[in-house]
């Protein structure tokens, strides 16, 4: 098959990059396993970075960017598929030098690949997207570091992006007591997924000489990183989690040991993998450092195991971003 499609595909152009919508054939696809007519994608913070030409997310251009896809099998040589089944693939090197979701048809190996979940259409499957699966797998790792509804309220910091806002939803649905970190202009909306309180980002981002601050938090999902993450680790109760999936405030944090020393008895922090960009913090009982997985980083706390993955994306809940109906549809 070599049919024509239309993609984004990013050039580069001297110093700089150039995203625009383009006629390819599918013989200039990468070599892979399945071969998959896109029908939605989502759009991703990672996807913002590779389409500007970010090195630590993509290095081989031209480049088709998106770290998602949803569609339908239109070829295979496993036999774990067969044409016109339905599937979607997130993670793994999708859009970043792999090829991505941008486009009619993208092409990758079978290991990638998953069906699509029962009851949820293509198009619902990207409206969680990268982002729903990074919160889900978040609270996953938490849960299974102890984490309960009776142990206390839980914080969510990022709480209207993508990421942030399914979070507050999982888990108000789970009975937690959720108080969400963003703009107070997103009050409304936060209080309408399942927010039981909603305070200002900026008290998150203030500096603080002390090592420990007052208790407040039995858990927290953190998607912004840098001071923020440095004073929700202050703020954590005892045998508190946390877990991280982002960075926009910053990679770096400066920390003491006392919280975990004083609070935590034990904390890990897990490495975060080049296709990933995750890391998982873990305040709870007793941890012992991971070994990396293929796919994410894999950790045990106690008797439980978890891998997680993921990356930030910047709206995509109850239609606040939406997984669009192919970005370059073929005109009619």
């Amino acid at each position: 098959m070599d049919e024509s499609f239309w993609a984004y595909r990013v050039v580069r152009e001297g110093e700089g990059f150039q995203g625009r919508i383009v006629s390819l054939t599918v013989g200039e696809l990468p070599s892979g396993d399945v071969l998959i007519r896109v029908a939605c994608s989502s759009l991703n913070y990672k996807d913002a970075l590779s389409a500007t030409g970010n090195p630590g997310v993509t290095r081989k251009f031209p480049h088709i960017p998106g770290i998602d896809a949803a569609g339908t099998v239109v070829e295979s040589t496993a036999g774990s598929f067969r044409p016109g089944d339905p599937v979607l693939v997130t993670g793994y090197d999708l859009g970043m030098d792999t090829d991505g979701g941008y486009a009619e048809y993208c092409r990758v190996p079978a290991g990638w690949v998953v069906p699509l979940p029962a009851g949820l259409t293509l198009r619902e499957a990207m409206i969680l997207g990268t982002a729903g699966f990074t919160a889900a797998l978040g609270i996953r790792h938490m849960l299974q570091n102890g984490l309960t509804p009776e142990k206390g309220p839980v914080l969510v910091t990022g709480a209207a992006g993508g990421v942030g806002s399914v979070a507050v939803s999982i888990l108000a649905k789970l009975g937690f007591q959720v108080t969400a970190a963003g703009d107070p202009a997103q009050t409304e909306y936060l209080k309408e997924i399942g927010a039981a309180e909603v305070i200002p980002r900026e008290i998150l981002n203030a500096d603080s000489p002390k090592a420990m601050l007052k208790e407040q938090w039995a858990g927290a999902y953190d998607t912004v990183g840098g001071k923020t993450l440095e004073n929700v680790i202050k703020s954590m109760r005892y045998l508190g989690v946390i877990a991280n999936c982002g960075m926009v405030g910053g990679g770096g944090v400066s920390t003491t040991v006392f919280p975990f020393i004083l609070r935590g008895g034990c904390g890990s922090w897990a490495p975060i993998p080049s296709s990933a960009r995750w890391m998982s913090v873990s305040t709870s009982g007793q941890s012992w450092p991971g070994r990396g997985s293929r796919t994410g980083w894999s950790g045990w706390s106690g008797r439980s195991r978890s891998t997680t993955w993921g990356s930030r994306s910047r709206r995509s809940f109850r239609g606040r971003s939406r997984a669009a109906p192919w970005l370059c549809r073929r005109p009619e």
